[in-house]
């Protein structure tokens, strides 16, 4: 029963949070419609990942109350803040209808789930792990760690069921507003099951016996021997577990929609077939952590991520855009300009309009089109610009000095004639569902959640075993969020933008194979095995 209730309010708030994720892109339209199409994009991930920001202050604010009030009351209030916030999105006006407010309201409405959820994980991983029975840790709060993965599987259900229902067209003007009130009754179910729990014995034994924690903050964070621990389960351990955590489960279904073009309901079937097949390995490994350790999982999961991203991702565009790949082999794109003239497309202000030298025109162009490019760096030849498809040349002349109409005219017909060329070279606008190889795209997908199910399933065991227990719900719960906040939550966001810096649709993969491989070296120096102790003290 602690297991079921703890495990079904959870899978709902992450309902709640993984919503934004998964229509990010009908997001930008509806929220970021005043600016370039690239910006947009960036800054409706900037958006989601607002919430993720917020983790480490919801982290200390409800990890303080858990400690000091109890485990089961404070994610009570964790749960009525996560799902109001979920309803007033599906309630928002958008962009057009209120400006700029309808933005900044999106934010604010995604940091106070960004607080909510701070103190919801470590409330449910210690609730759990003060019930189970030594030997058994690993594998009764692995159930918890199912949860963002079956939360996003039920919004990815519910979010495909309201396409099919109203049709596309209907889905991106109003359904996208459905999955977001439904949340409504969700929350009603899961408070009602939280209201059935009693507190955690460890927490009530303290209560009794008066030794509960009077200043948890100061505790967990303010003494060297725990703070030293909490640096070891930050950079040892949670860092590299978010950057696989979001890059399989995230930027896996964000780089097959925007950067490989295949369509966002095709996306998400092929992302909630992979998360099918793949979840039970959370409750694999987080029994094989009782019986081997927490440690050699999550270091092996860290190493396989770090060592085989590259090609693993290489292979998915082979499989899901095969035109895109062989035009990118036969055809390779590039732009020739003096590296002055040339901007990085992404402008967080939204009013940069990359027409002002032939490098920003061609470049604008190519990141919309989601066309992989290289830099040839040609000094001192002014502001224009080469493109070259393969063998194919294509002049951008220098629209300095030009007027307006002038300027819209150079790009327009540059458009038209690099569109033709890229046509022509095999470049698609869209993946075409025909050649779509499925079963090897789900076969890939399902590697990358393996993964993540290697190093998260065995994480909450080892988080609640490292604290003592008068501070560990504040102690653990900080490393978690700024781990899966910042390092794990911005991912999407920094990785496109490395996209958007380069042109290389690949080379934003660094990011969480430098952090996982960073975190694999400092977790074998430092992080410790936990999986034999107890956890009453």
């Amino acid at each position: 029963m602690v297991i079921l209730a703890s495990s079904l309010g959870t899978v709902f708030e992450w309902y709640d949070f993984y919503l934004y994720g998964l229509l990010a892109t009908i997001i930008t339209v509806q929220f970021f419609s005043g600016v370039n199409e690239t910006t947009g994009f960036i800054l409706a991930l900037a958006a989601f990942a607002a919430g993720f920001a917020v983790r480490p202050f919801g982290a200390l604010v409800f990890g303080r109350l858990g400690d000091m009030v109890g485990r089961k009351y404070t994610f009570l209030v964790t749960m009525g803040l996560m799902g109001a916030a979920t309803f007033a999105v599906g309630l928002l006006p958008g962009y057009a209808a209120i400006g700029v407010a309808a933005p900044i309201l999106l934010v604010l409405l995604r940091m106070l789930q960004g607080l909510a959820l701070g103190g919801e994980y470590g409330g449910a991983a210690t609730y759990v792990a003060e019930h189970a029975p030594d030997g058994k840790r690993g594998f009764h709060t692995s159930f918890i760690q199912t949860t963002a993965t079956l939360g996003l599987f039920l919004a990815l259900l519910i979010v495909i069921g309201t396409r099919l229902a109203v049709g596309e067209e209907a889905f991106r003007d109003w359904g996208w507003r459905i999955p977001f009130l439904v949340s409504v009754l969700l929350l009603g179910v899961s408070l009602w099951i939280r209201m059935q729990l009693e507190e955690s014995p460890v927490f009530k034994k303290m209560k009794a016996e008066g030794t509960t924690s009077k200043k948890p903050l100061t505790e967990a964070f303010g003494q060297w021997s725990n703070l030293k621990i909490v640096l070891i389960a930050l950079f040892g351990a949670v860092t590299g577990q978010a950057v696989v955590w979001y890059t399989g489960q995230f930027y896996a279904l964000f780089y097959l929609e925007k950067m490989l073009r295949v369509d966002g309901a095709t996306t998400n079937i092929l992302i909630a077939i992979a998360l099918a097949i793949a979840t039970p390995g959370f409750l694999f490994f987080g029994w094989l952590s009782d019986r081997i350790g927490r440690k050699p999982i999550i270091m092996a999961g860290l190493l396989l991520a770090a060592i085989t991203y590259f090609p693993l991702f290489n292979a998915l565009q082979h499989f899901a855009n095969p035109a895109q790949f062989e035009a990118q082999e036969h055809a390779p794109v590039t732009v020739s300009a003096d590296p002055k003239t040339c901007s990085v497309q992404f402008d967080p202000i939204g009013k940069t309009r990359f027409d002002g030298t032939g490098c920003d025109i061609a470049k604008s162009f190519l990141a919309k089109a989601g066309v992989s490019y290289s830099n040839i760096h040609t000094p001192g030849v002014g502001s224009g610009a080469t493109i070259s498809v393969g063998w194919k040349t294509l002049e951008i002349a220098d629209p300095t000095g030009l007027s307006d109409a002038e300027r819209a005219a150079l790009i327009r017909n540059f458009g038209k004639s690099a569109a033709l060329t890229l046509q022509a070279a095999g470049y698609p606008d869209k993946a075409d569902p025909a050649r779509i190889n499925k079963p090897m795209v789900v076969a890939i997908l399902t590697i990358l959640v393996l993964y993540v199910t290697m190093v998260y399933g065995p994480i909450a065991a080892l988080l609640v075993e490292l604290f003592p227990s008068r501070i560990r719900y504040t102690s653990m719960s900080l490393p978690y969020h700024i781990g899966n906040g910042w390092f794990g939550g911005f991912l999407p966001t920094i990785a496109f933008a490395m996209v958007a810096a380069t042109g290389d649709i690949s080379f934003g993969l660094w990011y969480p194979i430098l952090v996982a491989g960073l975190t694999f070296v400092i977790g074998m120096i430092w992080l410790p095995e936990t999986f034999r102790r107890k956890i009453e003290h």
